[in-house]
């Protein structure tokens, strides 16, 4: 991964600063009398039920999932053993033309998360012909209410045209507010003339 790693760093937004880090207790006293304010943080699960942890925070990927109309998704259990060491070898395939969407289902445990991004960088023998990145949010810390959260990203067109076949090599992280990299990994999408 390391010919990726400077892309994959997120970016920053002008002006914006990373607020004071307060533990999930000094979340749950904050305005304690404020009805409105308590609904929301209970949404969060923030609420006074919430385990809070001096552990750092930690989000925890589960699944991702490729997601096409009229199409079963391809998903891949990343709880599995070596699930991670198979991305980069077996590409997920599709069409070309296609619309599609990635959507990723995630744990987040200990502490609140926040400015969660996930950054990609595809390549196409060893040519960068794209970066994105995407704003996921802002997350507590998952309940047994609410035990994983699901997040997908903005539908993309598969490239179209025999110049444009072939596989493409492409590098992800899932990147917080604190610049703390929760997962980096490889994996690689064929486009193809059919989805076989």
């Amino acid at each position: 991964m390391a010919d990726h790693d400077e892309d994959l760093t997120a970016t920053a937004t002008e002006g914006y600063k990373v607020g004071e880090k307060k533990s999930l207790a000094e979340y749950q006293k904050l305005d304690a009398n404020d009805e409105s304010l308590n609904k929301w943080k209970a949404s969060l699960g923030l609420g006074d039920g919430a385990a809070a942890s001096s552990d750092p925070a930690k989000v925890t990927i589960k699944k991702l999932s490729l997601l096409v109309d009229g199409r079963e998704p391809l998903e891949i259990d990343l709880t599995k053993p070596n699930a991670l060491e198979t991305l980069g070898t077996h590409p997920f395939i599709v069409k070309e033309g296609t619309e599609y969407q990635i959507e990723i289902t995630f744990v987040v445990e200990n502490q609140i998360i926040t400015g969660l991004r996930y950054v990609q960088v595809v390549k196409r023998k060893g040519i960068k012909v794209d970066r994105s990145e995407e704003m996921m949010g802002s997350y507590g810390p998952n309940t047994a209410t609410n035990p994983t959260y699901s997040k997908k990203l903005p539908l993309e067109t598969a490239p179209s045209g025999m110049l444009l076949r072939g596989t493409y090599d492409a590098a992800s992280a899932f990147i917080d507010d604190d610049k703390h990299n929760h997962l980096s990994f490889n994996w690689a999408i064929k486009i193809a003339k059919d989805w076989s």
